[in-house]
């Protein structure tokens, strides 16, 4: 694959993801992949076990969709549209069991939407997070709370055709490269 090279043995679902934008407008992911994607994100690790995390999830057609789309960019929004699914991924800032700020809920997050997109990846979707959202308006659209990050936005689908990206989305249609796994360690492992 186009800028991806692999010195170690890793996951093929690793090994293939990225985060395309070629979404195939005319086919639907079906309830039963999407709840396993939120069983793939239920069952990562978390700090204590708080597991912090939660998902709005809305299926194309969905007044969900039409309101995470409505939030989205103009950018994210022309390819974005033709995703099956759109979902935003939340999280609660403090501790359920003391109400502490917990400052590993962003991990944890992270970490679950890490397990989803692998399996999503295993059952032949494609996934995109996205930041460039209106934070405030997913709040408001779908009364967030205080003390819950609106974190990002995903799109979920199959892969459709580059051809039917714009030219400069087209242009960006590949795997980003990636810095080299020395570079990656801030200390470098020792002989």
């Amino acid at each position: 694959m186009e800028n991806r090279s692999f010195t170690y043995d890793v996951l093929k679902e690793i090994q293939n993801r990225w985060s395309p934008r070629a979404f195939d407008a005319q086919k639907e992911v079906s309830r039963e992949d999407l709840m396993a994607l939120m069983e793939a994100a239920r069952y990562a690790p978390s700090c204590m076990n708080e597991q912090p995390w939660s998902y709005i999830v809305g299926q194309r057609g969905s007044t969900v969709f039409a309101g995470i789309e409505a939030a989205l960019s103009d950018s994210n929004v022309e390819w974005a549209a033709n995703a099956s699914a759109l979902m935003v991924i939340l999280s609660k800032e403090q501790f359920s069991h003391n109400d502490r700020s917990n400052r590993w809920h962003l991990f944890d997050a992270g970490t679950s939407w890490g397990y989803l997109s692998l399996e999503a990846q295993k059952r032949g979707l494609i996934t995109h997070a996205m930041g460039g959202f209106a934070a405030d308006q997913i709040r408001t659209t779908f009364a967030v709370p205080n003390g819950v990050a609106v974190i990002a936005a995903v799109a979920i689908g199959y892969y459709g055709r580059r051809e039917d990206l714009s030219e400069a989305m087209a242009a960006r249609e590949k795997p980003s490269p990636r810095k080299p796994l020395d570079e990656m360690l801030f200390i470098p492992l020792e002989d």
